[in-house]
């Protein structure tokens, strides 16, 4: 017998329950990609979505439904969002933390947590809890001002040295190299401490995305090498090429445990260097979907973006294996030539296997407005496809 609309269901043991079923409601503060995928990502859970955005044409805003308006800094705008949403996340670590901990006292499920994401807001307190925990890091500490910094290089090899605001920094932002004293001046107008790291002597970049759900279970995707252009990710391949099955295992499982260890609740990617002599470090910790996690929408079983809702949710996680022997995502930035739409027909006609994921953005020359997904079994192959695609949607060739 067929089930009637509205009609109770049930069978040995199970009880019955009336035919409407209440999804829960995932609300999300930050109106950017990052949140416009992981709302594409719910759709086919039926998962509900609310978000926080600061306007209506941030990019996340533009394709959720039930969109709220309203500045993330004001703790009475995140209360009164927060009614209604089963488990609140973020799109962004800028939320200060003690609106987080005024939340979790009125009850809000807040995801990753307001403990482990001060990890991801603060690269002082981030730096200082992984070496407590003899998690490998740069060399480091706070300074105060540029004659500070001279002292930092003096104690390690000397000028060159890195620093950074330990807080809003990202796409390069934030971030300084300075070759002597006098040139470090900058860092110090912001207003916030600043954090003096070692210039490590590194080959590559590479990311360790790994999920944590709230009862510990977790996974672990393929490590990628993620290629850097003027500071900002341009392109990352899956798996990171030459990565030797130590090294690899290794940074999953460094992953793995700074999730345990943090209390992580979602996606946590782990950016490190892989330094000449063969060791890793670690760069930065992002608790949110991740640049270096775009491929996984088309090249794994299941994408960062599903696996971090269910995560969120405590939904049991997903397979994060890859579908193709290579995939590479390539960032599309924004050039002279704003009518990426005409430029499709060119792009999919040349490469019907080719992903393109555009985030709504209007296009600046340098700014993110999407990214494109290639794979194959030639990696050379797939990474001429994702090059061409994102060089001729950005206008730097017209063939």
């Amino acid at each position: 017998m067929e089930d009637r609309p509205g009609a109770p269901r049930g069978g040995p043991g199970r009880g019955s329950y009336p035919g409407r079923v209440t999804f829960p409601v995932v609300g999300m503060v930050g109106g950017g990609q990052l949140a416009r995928m992981t709302h594409e990502a719910g759709i086919p859970l039926g998962i509900r979505f609310k978000l926080l955005s600061d306007t209506p044409q941030d990019s996340a805003a533009q394709v959720v439904s039930d969109v709220v308006i309203g500045d993330y800094r004001d703790l009475e705008t995140l209360r009164a969002f927060a009614q209604g949403c089963d488990v609140v996340t973020f799109d962004h670590e800028h939320v200060p933390a003690e609106h987080l901990r005024a939340l979790e006292a009125d009850g809000v499920v807040i995801r990753p947590g307001v403990e482990a994401l001060l990890h991801a807001q603060d690269k002082g307190v981030m730096r200082e809890r992984l070496r407590a925990a003899g998690v490998p890091c740069p060399r480091h500490r706070i300074v105060t001002d540029p004659t500070d910094v001279a002292r930092f290089a003096e104690e390690g090899h000397g000028f060159p040295v890195v620093l950074k605001t330990v807080r809003g920094g990202y796409d390069g932002k934030g971030v300084w190299v300075v070759r002597d004293a006098a040139d470090a001046a900058d860092p110090f107008r912001a207003g916030v401490p600043v954090l003096a790291e070692e210039m490590v002597d590194f080959s590559r970049e590479l990311a360790a995305n790994v999920v944590r759900s709230p009862h510990g279970q977790a996974v672990a995707y393929p490590v990628v090498e993620s290629i850097q252009v003027d500071g900002v990710c341009d392109t990352v391949i899956a798996p990171a090429p030459g990565l030797s099955g130590e090294l690899s295992a290794q940074a999953q499982e460094l992953a793995l445990r700074i999730a345990s260890e943090l209390g992580v609740v979602g996606h946590l990617a782990v950016e490190l260097f892989e330094t000449r002599d063969g060791r890793l470090l670690v760069n930065e910790l992002a608790m949110r979907p991740h640049n270096s996690g775009h491929w996984s929408q088309d090249g794994a079983v299941t994408s960062q973006f599903a696996n971090h809702v269910r995560a969120v949710l405590d939904l049991p996680l997903g397979d994060p294996r890859p579908r193709a022997t290579w995939t590479v995502m390539t960032n599309v930035l924004g050039g002279d030539f704003p009518d990426m739409y005409g430029a499709y027909l060119h792009c999919m006609a040349r490469d019907p296997g080719l992903k393109i994921h555009m985030y709504g953005k209007d296009v600046k020359p340098g700014r993110k407005v999407g990214h494109v997904n290639t794979y194959g079994d030639d990696l050379a192959d797939v990474r001429e496809r994702g090059r061409h695609a994102a060089d001729y949607l950005r206008g730097t060739i017209t063939e």
